[in-house]
């Protein structure tokens, strides 16, 4: 056997034990802490303060679902092409999450990351400061017509209604960190440059609430998926119950319509 060593502040078996975060998983973990303070407690290798854990869980169950988005769609047609793969149709389902679902988690956080690493000097500590940074910002972003990540929302026009609801959580927390401040600096300065008033999403207020709880940038796509997966777990439970699966399919290959091949062609930059 090879002597080298793998160290791991994970998970590691011995003969009668398992650890985990050096803890003990069968008397220290289990029973002890829940799932959501514990999938925190992997990513940070830290153990979250209870406001922390309720910051964390309200984001998760923020993202869990939101109806019969493109994820869940694929979702409950991949398990009827294949229902004998559960992991399959769950994986189809995250495999959809991107820059237009869940990603915008990532997106934002990153995003207003970047914007507070760029700042010269202390960042501000009063709304005023804030909104003069955020119109700044956004004014740069329409100068090179870039989309604001967290900016909008295809149903929710008036408002998205897990937005105010996170930034409560995380004001009753202490917890409302540069990022959320940034973020709802964005959503009171937005309409003097873009001329109309479009709504902060969910998933940018999780991306900023993520970002504030110190998480690292590159796995905020993560929590989303993970927060998803439970959905889509839900979204098969009920497509086992009440199937829609089918319908969905056959909508769309009962009604198609037969047109004329269309040769691709790339507006003449090839010759």
């Amino acid at each position: 056997m090879s002597e080298r060593d793998y160290p791991t502040a994970l998970g590691a078996s011995s003969r009668t034990t398992i650890t985990l975060l050096g803890q003990d998983l069968a008397e220290d973990v289990m029973g002890h802490v829940g799932f959501g303070e514990l999938a925190f407690w992997l990513a940070a290798q830290r153990r979250p303060t209870a406001g922390e854990a309720r910051v964390f869980e309200a984001v998760l169950a923020a993202l869990a679902d939101h109806g019969f988005t493109p994820t869940a769609i694929v979702t409950r047609l991949t398990y009827l092409s294949a229902p004998d793969s559960v992991q399959g149709a769950l994986a189809a389902g995250l495999l959809g999450g991107g820059s237009r679902f869940l990603g915008v988690t990532e997106d934002c956080g990153r995003f207003l990351a970047d914007v507070l690493r760029a700042c010269e000097g202390p960042l501000p500590t009063d709304d005023a400061g804030w909104d003069a940074l955020a119109l700044e910002t956004v004014r740069a972003r329409r100068e090179r017509r870039a989309l604001i990540p967290g900016l909008g929302h295809h149903v929710h026009k008036d408002g998205d209604p897990r937005t105010p609801r996170l930034f409560a959580i995380a004001a009753e927390e202490g917890l409302v960190g540069p990022h959320l401040s940034l973020f709802a600096a964005v959503g009171r300065v937005h309409p003097q440059v873009l001329g109309r008033t479009l709504p902060l999403n969910g998933a940018g207020v999780c991306g900023a609430a993520l970002a504030d709880l110190g998480l690292p940038l590159e796995l905020l796509r993560a929590f989303a998926l993970l927060a998803r997966t439970a959905g889509l777990i839900g979204q098969l439970a009920e497509e086992l119950r009440h199937p829609v699966a089918n319908d969905i399919f056959l909508s769309v290959d009962l009604n198609n319509r037969s047109i004329p091949p269309e040769p691709y062609a790339d507006g003449g930059l090839h010759g």
